[in-house]
């Protein structure tokens, strides 16, 4: 007997780990996944066609290139000229004028799922900004995810994002408590913003090989039968916590790139590396690095340098490059651990990422981070080396999607 598949929308969908995670579990529908982001966009619609079975027309419909902020036209649609950032090809009548509403037409849709982005809530983030984020137009995205909640009243959502989201304070405000109000008002329960604390989960307990402490919000219409209670219980038991995953299990099958005795010009390539020696392996060329960077790459390695003072690590950065510091510039992943959390930031250098094999003298790969975030190997990523760092970065890890995935249509599944 075909058990029925669940249906959801995914917003800030980015590259689509997280509808990556829902869809593997074969129990889940995708209707639409809307992304600000055009190579995100172009990521998703080619894994929506390569993977899913989506005709490119179907791919071009489902995933939506849109300014969320711009809510009400996205769900309702009557799209004018300024408000449509690109829509490809796909120019269907019902789309355009109908919006998510007319993606979704008459199913039904049993969750939204999403993350807005990060960057706002995020610690790192705060502690660099002059304004520690508060002027950032980021906080009040969580606004727009409510009101698509309120707009088609699914029995459950699933909001993700990181830890920062705890502490954040714009406008002086806890945003646990803007979200918990914003929520309320729309007739959904989530956990209090005393309890909130309680939903922050480390990804390497669910299969990931990296930690990457995340908040889950999980969010019930207030006529629901379910208990949060419940929900939580029924995603906690897809967690493996004495069982992590490490970085040699995520990518320590990949083929190792050393440095060459010169770099070599190509064109306007510059390869400080040996090719990747396994076609089937995609995106798995090592960066560029020059002599000195590598030096310090063996060196820090070797030595084991992860585990010196900050001081020391801030007067090593200083001998080596002439440059001060307040921050540790350098770290590399161990084999026989999680890696810690893999971010965005790889998109400008690799010098936290360094790889576990001193002979090797590089930062990862975009293979390597995407296998660090479980990826499977087969999923391409679309655009520069630094978009696909900054994609990959952004994501939610497949195992981690897929876990709540799991626990969500158990429960749903006992309630029909």
């Amino acid at each position: 007997m075909l058990k029925k598949k669940y249906t959801f929308i995914d917003l800030f969908a980015g590259c689509g780990g997280l509808s990556e995670g829902f869809l593997q579990t074969g129990r889940y529908k995708a209707l639409a996944h809307v992304e600000w982001e055009k190579p995100m966009v172009d990521t998703l619609r080619k894994r929506l066609v390569s993977r899913w079975d989506e005709t490119e027309e179907e791919a071009m419909k489902r995933v939506v290139l849109f300014d969320i902020q711009k809510t009400k036209e996205l769900i309702d649609g009557q799209w004018s000229n300024d408000s449509i950032k690109d829509y490809g090809s796909y120019n269907s009548e019902t789309v355009m004028t109908k919006g998510l509403k007319g993606i979704a037409g008459r199913e039904h849709v049993d969750l939204i799922i999403g993350g807005p982005p990060c960057q706002a809530y995020s610690i790192q983030g705060r502690a660099t900004d002059k304004n520690s984020m508060n002027n950032d137009y980021r906080n009040y995205l969580f606004e727009s995810f409510c009101k698509v909640v309120d707009a088609f009243k699914p029995e459950i959502f699933v909001f993700e994002n990181v830890a920062g989201l705890l502490s954040a304070k714009p406008g002086g405000i806890p945003v646990r408590k803007r979200i918990f109000e914003a929520f309320s008002k729309i007739g959904y329960t989530i956990l209090n913003p005393e309890e909130l604390p309680k939903a922050l989960y480390d990804a390497s307990i669910f299969s990931v090989p990296q930690h990457r402490p995340r908040v889950i919000i999980l969010g019930i219409r207030n006529d629901s039968d379910f208990k949060l209670a419940e929900l939580y219980e029924s995603i906690e038991k897809e967690s493996a916590p004495y069982n992590k995953l490490t970085v040699r299990d995520a990518i320590g099958n990949l083929p190792p790139l050393y440095p060459l005795a010169h770099q070599i010009k190509e064109g306007r390539i510059v390869r400080s590396h040996n090719l990747n020696s396994d076609p089937s392996i995609t995106q798995h060329e090592a960066r560029n690095h020059a002599p000195r960077e590598m030096a310090i790459f063996k060196e820090w390695v070797d030595n084991n340098m992860n585990h010196i003072s900050h001081q020391e690590m801030i007067d090593y950065y200083f001998a080596k490059t002439g440059h001060k510091t307040l921050y540790q510039k350098y770290k590399s992943l161990e084999w026989d651990k999680p890696s810690h959390t893999v971010v965005a930031h790889l998109n400008k250098d690799g010098y936290m990422f360094i790889h576990p094999d001193s002979k090797q003298q590089r930062s990862i790969t975009i293979r390597e981070a995407a296998c660090l975030m479980t990826f499977p190997k087969d999923f391409q990523f679309i655009g520069s080396n630094s978009i696909c760092y900054k994609m990959i970065g952004n994501a939610v890890p497949v195992n981690f999607a897929n876990a709540i995935a799991k626990g969500l249509y158990k429960a749903l599944d006992k309630k029909k």
